[in-house]
């Protein structure tokens, strides 16, 4: 009993805080410097308190690390999922069509986002290219590309994340 015990307490608390070691990168790459630096304090109190009972119990049992790692393995599912939900992002597309196919533009510009468009010049392909930059939330990828994948099957897709935004507008 004292194994089990023993074994969910590590699963839990791994799942804690490796959780909050996935959320702390994405916080870092962000440039969110204060909330990533509690973030690192929790997580490594949280690490070294488990790690040293994991390496400290009487039990010799392969259940301990298998549960450790479980847990890890939890906790990065788990935070990766949390950090999409909570961590806002910005996503650029850089979009690859030909000139004269102006069917998925339209349909962007209908949606209301704004497009910036350029002209391609191609030594090796005689067609005209455009290419179109766009801008949106995280939230809203799945959206774009299932109108890009319907409006035009074809096209050059790029996707970004994009690291900062400025003196435009994301949608």
């Amino acid at each position: 009993m004292e194994l089990l015990f023993v074994c969910v307490k590590i699963f839990l608390a791994r799942i804690l805080d490796v959780t909050i070691g996935t959320i702390r990168q994405s916080t870092m790459l962000k440039g969110k410097i204060f909330i990533t630096a509690l973030l690192a304090f929790l997580e490594t109190f949280i690490w070294f308190l488990i790690a040293r009972e994991a390496l400290l119990i009487d039990i010799n049992s392969i259940l301990i690390p298998i549960f450790y790692s479980l847990g890890f393995a939890t906790g990065t599912l788990i935070g990766t999922c949390l950090s999409k939900i909570f961590i806002k992002s910005q996503i650029g597309l850089q979009i690859i069509i030909n000139a004269q196919d102006n069917k998925l533009l339209n349909a962007l510009k209908a949606r209301g986002y704004l497009v910036s468009v350029i002209n391609l010049e191609n030594d090796f392909a005689k067609e005209k290219k455009r290419m179109i930059f766009l801008e949106v939330n995280s939230r809203s990828l799945k959206k774009v590309e299932n109108l890009i994948r319907k409006n035009n099957p074809e096209s050059f897709l790029i996707i970004s994340e994009s690291k900062k935004v400025e003196n435009g507008v994301v949608k």
